[in-house]
């Protein structure tokens, strides 16, 4: 939920996992102990300004965070923000494609590939790129179904 979360640690954005080791006490509850205590006002800061909703509550050495029980509003926005993630996940691998299918062109320009061995190529990306825009599509559906479950 957090490992990811990007804190600003001397200029360079870092990812959570990597300034502080997270741990479960409670169903509802996350504990993060950063490796440094000198980041806690970094790490905090980076958690208001997610969009996840969590206030973290520090005791000078640890980070707590409540994990507030899902309504109906809250579930919705975290189906928008999956969907959102989704969409631009999809469009990465488009333009990945996209890249991908242009280095092709401009090897088939240069005399490295033949025009036959360009649209092998082509449509071997095409495959590719429809099978984890697929996969993308089937793990945004089952989150989906998931939060929304009471």
């Amino acid at each position: 939920m957090v490992e990811m979360l990007p804190i600003d640690y001397y200029g360079v954005p870092t990812p959570l996992r990597e300034l502080a080791s997270i741990s479960v006490p409670e169903a509802r509850s996350l504990l993060i102990r950063p490796f440094d205590p000198a980041t806690i006002k970094d790490i905090e800061r980076a958690i208001l300004k997610s969009d996840l909703g969590l206030n973290p509550n520090s005791d000078g050495v640890n980070i707590h965070l409540n994990l507030p029980a899902l309504t109906g509003d809250r579930r919705k926005e975290l189906v928008r923000i999956v969907s959102s993630q989704g969409e631009e996940t999809r469009i990465a691998l488009r333009n990945i494609r996209r890249d991908s299918i242009r280095d092709l062109k401009s090897f088939e320009e240069d005399g490295l590939l033949t025009e036959d061995d360009y649209h092998i190529g082509k449509e071997h990306i095409q495959e590719i790129t429809d099978k984890f825009t697929s996969e993308v599509s089937e793990i945004c559906d089952r989150k989906e179904k998931e939060v929304m479950e009471v």
